[in-house]
C-alpha cells in the first residue's frame, strides 16, 4: 500500500529542509491519493518538472514507493508552468512542490 499524498508531501519538505534546500508547498491536492509534481528551479533561467512515473516502468515492484520520471528538464521556468498549468487542467487534485536549487537536487526516486 502507497503512503497517502499528504503525508509523503510534508515527509519530503522535511527531508528537503534538513538538507538546507529551499523548497514550498505551491499546490495542495487531494490528501489521500492526489498526483505529486515537483518542479525545481536552477536559478539560472532553467528549471525541471518531475510527476508520477507510468505504472508500467515498475509495475512488478510492490513497495509502494512513490516513483517519479522527468517531464521537462532544462527547460524554462516558463515551460514548466505552461505543462503544470495543462496538468491542473487533466487533474485539479494535484500537490505541487517547488524546490529553488542550483544544483537541481530534488531526493525523488526515479522510474528506471
Amino acid at each position: 500500500m502507497r503512503l497517502r499524498s499528504d503525508f509523503w508531501v510534508s515527509a519530503h519538505l522535511r527531508r528537503l529542509d534538513v538538507a538546507g534546500i529551499p523548497a514550498v508547498l505551491r499546490r495542495r491536492g487531494a490528501a489521500e491519493a492526489g498526483a505529486i509534481f515537483v518542479k525545481v528551479d536552477r536559478l539560472d533561467g532553467s528549471a525541471d518538472l518531475y510527476g508520477p512515473a507510468p505504472q508500467a516502468l515498475f509495475e512488478a515492484e510492490e513497495s509502494g514507493d512513490r516513483r517519479f520520471a522527468a517531464i521537462v528538464t532544462g527547460g524554462s521556468p516558463l515551460d514548466v508552468e505552461e505543462r503544470l498549468t495543462k496538468e491542473i487542467r487533466f487533474d485539479s487534485d494535484l500537490w505541487i512542490i517547488e524546490i529553488d536549487d542550483r544544483q537541481g537536487r530534488h531526493f525523488l526516486d526515479l522510474a528506471a
